[in-house]
């Protein structure tokens, strides 16, 4: 792989890769990804992913948050510990937060308040904010609105319709895709690719879920970025130098990570 790359999304406090983040670490480096943020979906997941963060320093940072599909008990002394714990020592974001319709395990509207407070601690913290959206595109966008002004943050695992793009960006979103944009029947989402411009572009893996096209099937994991990042820069007509530039750049940039060896 030609360029460094950064792994914005991946989740290693889920097995199989808890069981060895040192290897996972190792397998990243060796294929060029020199940095990665590991993504908390619960107070206890957030807990463990700061845990990772602060054991391996050089590679490693940690976004914190409640999932909208695990906010069914979330308390505001919940959101307070969320807020506490935003001063921690390697959190550089707020998440994995968002709305979700696809599967409706809760509610919309708790999920809609879990949102709120999340987004509201983004804000105070002065914290980017990770954005799950799942066949709620309309809603998200709405709560995005209701607290007035610019945001920095990432739409994870980016998808469409093509407004949806437009108005995240509108808004100051920076767009990450993952490894289902390799899937060669995912058309829709090959058609957003060229939307993003090169300074809101992100990569990541959701490592473990949506191992990329090349190894489909396989527990995905960071290393795994580098074929997302090949597909990205087929679908834009760029190279994978360029590429893998641009959003190690914008990711240094959006979550304060340490600088990045350019030809590594």
């Amino acid at each position: 792989m030609a360029g460094a790359l950064v792994d914005t999304h991946c989740h290693l406090d889920y097995p199989p890769l808890s069981d060895d983040v040192a290897a996972v670490l190792q397998r990243a480096a060796a294929a060029g990804v020199q940095q990665c943020v590991t993504i908390g979906t619960s107070l206890e997941r957030s807990r463990a992913n700061i845990i990772l963060a602060q054991r391996f320093p050089q590679q490693l940072r940690a976004a914190i948050g409640i999932h909208p599909n695990d906010c069914a008990e979330t308390t505001a002394a919940d959101l307070a510990t969320l807020e506490q714990w935003a001063a921690q020592p390697g959190v550089v974001a707020i998440g994995e937060v968002g709305l979700d319709q696809y599967r409706q395990t809760v509610p919309l509207e708790k999920q809609q308040a879990v949102l709120q407070g999340c987004l509201a601690i983004a804000r105070r913290c002065h914290l980017p904010v990770l954005l799950h959206c799942r066949q709620a595109h309309a809603p998200l966008l709405e709560a995005l609105r209701h607290i007035a002004g610019a945001w920095q943050g990432i739409i994870h695992c980016a998808s469409g319709p093509a407004e949806f793009i437009q108005e995240a960006l509108a808004l100051g979103l920076h767009i990450s895709f993952a490894g289902n944009v390799t899937f060669p029947n995912a058309k829709a989402l090959h058609a957003l690719v060229p939307l993003v411009p090169d300074e809101r572009l992100l990569l990541e893996t959701d490592a473990p879920f949506l191992a990329p096209q090349p190894v489909r099937g396989q527990q995905n994991e960071p290393a795994f970025v580098t074929h997302t990042a090949a597909w990205v820069a087929n679908l834009r007509g760029a190279t994978v130098e360029h590429v893998a530039r641009v959003t190690t750049r914008n990711a240094c940039a959006l979550l304060r990570l340490p600088a990045v060896m350019p030809g590594a």
